[in-house]
C-alpha cells in the first residue's frame, strides 16, 4: 500500500519533501507532479526500482528515459552540452522542455538509448518537483505516467491512487494537472532539432 502525501503546490512542506527523498534513496517508486502532468520516478542507480517502472508502464527496451534536474549545473554533469546549447538552455529553463543529449559516463548505461547513447534531460517548472529534487540532492530517473493503452499522462492523483496504490511506494498529490506534454528538442548532434512540439515554445530552438 503506497503512502499518499497532500503537498501544497506553491509552498511544498519541507518535511514531506525530505520523506519523499528518503523513500527514493531507499529504492522507492514515486508518483509526483511536474509541469507536464504526473510522472513516475526512482533513484538514478536503482535497477530494481527502474524495473518496477518498466513493468507498470510496459515499456520497451528502447524507451527514452529522462533525468529530472534541479538546475543547469546538475544537468551538465550528466549530459554533453556544448557552449551554444548551454546558452539556449540557460535562457529557456526551467520550462516545459525535454532536451536530448549524449549522456556522460555518470549516466547508468541502462538509462541510455541503446543505439544512440542519449538521455532526456529536464529542468521542470513545478515547485513540488523542484523541492523534491532539492531534498534528494541529485537528478531523479523519470518517465511520464502514461499507463498502457493510454495516449496521455494521468492528471488526477485520486484516480492514480485507485490504479497504482499497490504498485508504487508514494503518490504525491499536487493538485489536478491538465495535459501539457513537453516540447522535445534533440541537441545530441550539435544542431537543435524539434522532435515534438508541446507546451514549450519551440521558436528559440529553430
Amino acid at each position: 500500500m503506497s503512502q499518499f502525501f497532500y503537498v501544497h503546490p506553491e509552498t511544498p512542506q519541507t518535511r514531506l519533501m525530505n520523506q519523499a527523498a528518503a523513500l527514493i534513496r531507499n529504492g522507492g517508486v514515486v508518483v509526483y507532479p511536474t509541469d507536464s502532468g504526473y510522472a513516475l520516478g526512482c533513484h538514478l542507480g536503482d535497477k530494481s526500482a527502474l524495473d518496477r517502472i518498466i513493468r507498470i508502464r510496459q515499456l520497451s527496451k528502447d524507451h527514452n528515459f529522462t533525468l529530472m534536474c534541479r538546475d543547469l549545473s546538475e544537468l551538465s554533469l550528466y549530459a554533453r552540452v556544448e557552449n551554444t546549447a548551454f546558452r539556449l538552455l540557460k535562457n529557456n529553463t526551467p520550462g516545459a522542455y525535454t532536451f536530448i543529449f549524449k549522456g556522460t559516463k555518470e549516466v547508468p548505461r541502462r538509462l541510455l538509448n541503446p543505439k544512440r547513447k542519449t538521455i532526456g534531460i529536464r529542468v521542470p517548472d513545478n515547485a513540488i518537483c523542484l523541492a523534491m529534487l532539492e531534498a534528494l540532492g541529485e537528478p531523479l530517473m523519470s518517465t511520464s505516467l502514461i499507463l498502457p493503452g493510454n495516449e496521455l499522462a494521468e492528471s488526477d492523483p485520486e484516480t492514480i491512487r485507485d490504479l497504482l496504490e499497490h504498485q508504487v511506494d508514494l503518490i504525491i498529490h499536487g493538485g489536478y494537472l491538465g495535459e501539457s506534454p513537453t516540447t522535445v528538442i534533440d541537441m545530441s548532434e550539435g544542431e537543435s532539432q524539434v522532435i515534438r512540439q508541446g507546451a514549450g515554445d519551440p521558436e528559440p530552438f529553430q
